[in-house]
């Protein structure tokens, strides 16, 4: 009997040794799983930062700078209440960065030259327009697209046709 008692003993002390052993394993994978997930938070997190600073370097670096494209243009072209000043920076941006026509598809003309047919309209009948508006882009536009000469002439014409007086 007392050696099924000093076995029972060296069985608890085993099994207490190994409880102590599992612990000590558990929370070494405990804490090898917490730095991981650190170490990923952190990739995961260090170049969104990075990004937000760049877009708003970039942001800043050009908040006063117009908008070339050629909707924004006709947009401001389109508006009732903008002054000869801002139609005559929007038509010298039209010339500067969309001046030149697409060329003919053959005989027809490009579907594109609807949108400059469209904006010569709009400079004719707009409120704040003047003569000398009109036949600088006119005369411009014609420099930079001989080929569309009667287009153009007959878009002025349109337009100064459907101008209310």
């Amino acid at each position: 009997m007392l050696q099924f008692e000093s076995h029972a003993v060296h069985q608890k002390i085993r099994n207490n040794g190994n409880n102590k052993m599992e612990i000590t394993l558990l929370v070494k994978a405990i804490i090898g799983l917490v730095v991981i997930l650190g170490i990923l938070v952190f990739i995961l997190v260090l170049p969104k930062q990075t990004n937000k600073k760049q877009k708003t370097k970039l942001a800043v670096r050009d908040p006063k700078a117009p908008k070339t494209d050629l909707d924004s243009l006709r947009h401001i072209i389109r508006n009732r209440m903008a002054s000869k000043k801002e139609l005559k920076e929007a038509l010298d941006l039209v010339i500067k960065h969309h001046g030149k026509i697409p060329q003919r598809l053959g005989s027809k003309i490009n579907p594109q030259f609807d949108d400059y047919m469209e904006i010569l309209i709009m400079i004719c009948r707009h409120p704040n327009t003047d003569k000398n508006i009109i036949l600088d882009f006119d005369k411009q536009l014609r420099s930079l697209n001989p080929e569309y000469k009667d287009e153009i002439n007959d878009s002025i014409t349109r337009g100064l046709d459907s101008r209310s007086i």
